[in-house]
């Protein structure tokens, strides 16, 4: 079955051609700056170079519409037609409570991810104009919506109720949601294959590290607690995002800089974390390199950061009463072993660590602890696209 995956931002759409049955990516691509002069189609089919094309993508149908005929393009398409397209599987972000698991898309769902937008407000908005700019043009190809927050809602009241009147979580339906769902999930199933684990008997931490990230303590198989919240801005900071801070820095920033909650909540969420921290980038390759020339606070920032990630690798242990395995994805987490040894550093009293050696891997699926270790930490790269298709599979089939 020929799956196309699409993930749609309020200005982009990122997508993949997968054949589900060999597991293969038959193209894949970038549409940048729809909307927006200027705009770019980023194609590169298997075995082939990237494509890139300029083109003015006024919306995101034009946008959907580039794409196929990019896929079906007789000299560098990898179909013949659209209905070579067996199935479509969307990202979207936010499922609030009412979605646990991948879903066929109807009318009722899309009427129900309309009512979580104000819980993620740039995102959900642009999933759904992916799935009605796709809808209109295959109104005949089965759709299905994965969610981020789907794998999350498992975790019992005790993990996602936040101390605050429970009114608002009745009215309102104010709780910890959790992100990265898809990723978690996929990692979390991967490193029990590697370690030869049935998943329902396999604890496992799975830290989430790239410019969003997340940790989540997975047990036999299910999130039993993630460090994202309401929002993608709870938890660890990161690129350009916060995370945990006390709430009434807030109110006390705003009055000091004479600011409205809305301007404090951007900077939270666009001019803070390691950007914000270190004043120089959001991107960890620049820090080390600030760092090993001596720059304080790159060098303060790098350590922060470890220093709270590994903390929630404490706290998940402990929630979870021990755990059988410690795995690192995403960008950061697959590609910098720098910030993966200072994080092995603080776990020496779990009787694991980082082994310096096996930690020179980079995208590669890797067990970097030494062979002594008593938990064997991971490095699994994250295959979203290729969950979301599997997914999807599962139910059209």
């Amino acid at each position: 079955m020929k799956v196309l995956v699409i993930n749609c931002g309020s200005s982009s759409l990122k997508y993949q051609l997968i054949d589900s049955e060999t597991e293969q990516v038959l193209a894949k691509g970038l549409c940048e700056r729809i909307g927006i002069e200027g705009g770019m189609l980023s194609h590169t089919p298997a075995g082939k170079e990237k494509i890139e094309t300029s083109v003015d993508m006024p919306d995101h149908v034009k946008a959907v519409e580039l794409v196929l005929q990019s896929l079906t393009d007789k000299e560098n398409g990898v179909i013949d037609s659209l209905e070579d397209i067996d199935a479509v599987g969307h990202r979207i972000v936010h499922g609030g409570e009412s979605f646990a698991e991948a879903t066929l898309i109807t009318d009722e769902v899309i009427k129900a991810i309309e009512e979580c937008n104000d819980l993620a407000p740039l995102h959900n908005p642009a999933n759904l104009i992916g799935i009605s700019s796709c809808k209109k043009l295959m109104p005949n190809t089965p759709m299905v919506g994965v969610f981020d927050t789907a794998f999350h809602q498992t975790m019992p009241k005790k993990a996602y109720l936040y101390g605050i009147p429970y009114e608002y979580y009745e009215k309102y339906k104010v709780r910890r949601y959790g992100f990265h769902g898809t990723s978690h999930s996929y990692v979390s199933k991967r490193a029990a294959e590697i370690l030869h684990k049935d998943p329902r008997e396999f604890k496992v931490i799975v830290c989430h590290l790239g410019n969003g990230a997340s940790i989540s303590a997975v047990k036999n198989g299910e999130c039993v607690d993630t460090s994202m919240g309401l929002t993608p801005l709870e938890g660890l900071f990161m690129g350009t995002r916060s995370g945990d801070l006390d709430p009434a820095i807030l109110e006390f920033i705003c009055n000091k800089e004479n600011i409205s909650i809305s301007e404090m909540t951007n900077i939270l969420n666009k001019k803070s974390g390691v950007l914000g921290l270190s004043g120089l980038s959001s991107d960890f390759r620049d820090l080390i390199e600030a760092r090993d020339k001596g720059n304080e606070r790159a060098k303060t920032t790098l350590e922060a950061y470890a220093y709270r990630v590994a903390k929630y690798i404490g706290a998940y242990t402990a929630a979870m009463n021990g755990t059988d395995a410690i795995v690192f994805t995403a960008g950061i987490g697959e590609n910098n072993k720098d910030v993966r040894q200072m994080v092995g550093d603080y776990l020496t009293y779990m009787g694991t660590g980082v082994d310096r050696g096996k930690n020179e891997t980079r995208g590669e699926e890797a067990i970097i602890s030494p062979g002594a270790a008593r938990i064997p930490i991971l490095v699994v790269p994250t295959n979203e696209e290729l969950a979301i298709a599997k997914e999807t599979v599962a139910l059209v089939s």
